[in-house]
């Protein structure tokens, strides 16, 4: 049993705003799921998003005010999983509407097909090898995986006011076979669009060199806690869509758990307070002058 574990803290400077270090863990284990150090790790992130995990349907429709979310596919039901297609919205349900375990705020768009829940490691849609055993789930028993695209972007609401648009301090997810460092990715924006920093995730090998890391798992969190706020994340997992064209030395990844920080509704008072003082300051400016 091989296990790694990195952790990392970061600083690094954006057009010009100056950014805090991120904080960030990773790290990847060939000894399965139940690899004490890889999930130490993932203990520590989750320490650093706030600790408590806030249950399905917490709070709503009034916000929490810390805490995280988690989401690991197990429970979505069969008409949301393979072979049929799996909604983005289906975990960013309205109070009062859905099922309390479809309310944590959390939106999914790809620019490929859509998406895939399955049980059977993606045996029904990969279009390479045997991909039952190629991925294994760290959260028995379904995996996450984008269609016609290794592209899936993240973006958060109010856990059960899918309207109100929010913002996380942290994100993280655990990927099934990364076979090489930097064939999966995680990169932040902040609302305006703003990179807040790309960051690859670990894999089994260093470079690709053609060995495949069947039933590994590797994890990236990132957390940022000097006010930085994360409107989107972008999700790179491996060379193509789990039903794209593999070939060489590409790289099939898919995603179990996603972990993320309590979203934070956008407060427009605060935003209107802002734009006001702005205003107040610029009649000053020009009085002086």
């Amino acid at each position: 049993m091989k296990h790694y574990v990195n952790i990392a803290i970061l600083g690094m400077a954006i057009g010009q705003a100056t950014f805090a270090a991120p904080i960030i863990r990773s790290g990847v284990t060939t000894g399965g799921a139940g690899d004490v150090a890889f999930n130490t790790l993932i203990n520590t992130f989750r320490a650093d998003l706030g600790g408590a995990l806030n249950p399905p349907g917490a709070c709503s429709p009034t916000p929490c005010t810390s805490g995280r979310r988690e989401v690991n596919w197990d429970a979505v039901p069969a008409g949301q999983s393979s072979p049929n297609n799996f909604s983005g919205n289906f975990f960013n349900g309205t109070s009062g509407v859905d099922p309390a375990g479809r309310q944590r705020g959390m939106s999914l768009t790809t620019p490929g097909t859509g998406f895939r829940v399955s049980d059977t490691d993606f045996s029904g849609e990969a279009t390479f090898g045997s991909p039952g055993a190629e991925f294994d789930p760290f959260s028995p028993a379904k995996l996450f995986a984008s269609m016609g695209s290794n592209i899936t972007d993240v973006t958060f609401s109010q856990p059960g006011s899918p309207l109100l648009l929010a913002t996380v301090s942290g994100f993280g997810v655990v990927f099934s076979d990364a076979d090489y460092t930097g064939s999966a990715s995680l990169e932040f924006f902040a609302l305006d669009g703003t990179s807040l920093g790309l960051f690859q995730v670990p894999g089994v090998f260093p470079t690709a060199n053609g060995q495949n890391s069947q039933g590994s798992f590797s994890f990236l969190g990132v957390s940022f806690n000097a006010g930085e706020r994360i409107g989107r994340v972008r999700i790179i997992s491996g060379s193509n869509g789990i039903d794209g064209t593999y070939g060489g030395l590409d790289d099939a990844v898919v995603m179990d758990d996603f972990l993320f920080a309590e979203p934070q509704a956008i407060p427009e008072p605060l935003t209107f307070s802002l734009v006001g003082g702005g205003l107040v300051a610029l009649f000053f400016v020009k009085r002086r002058r």
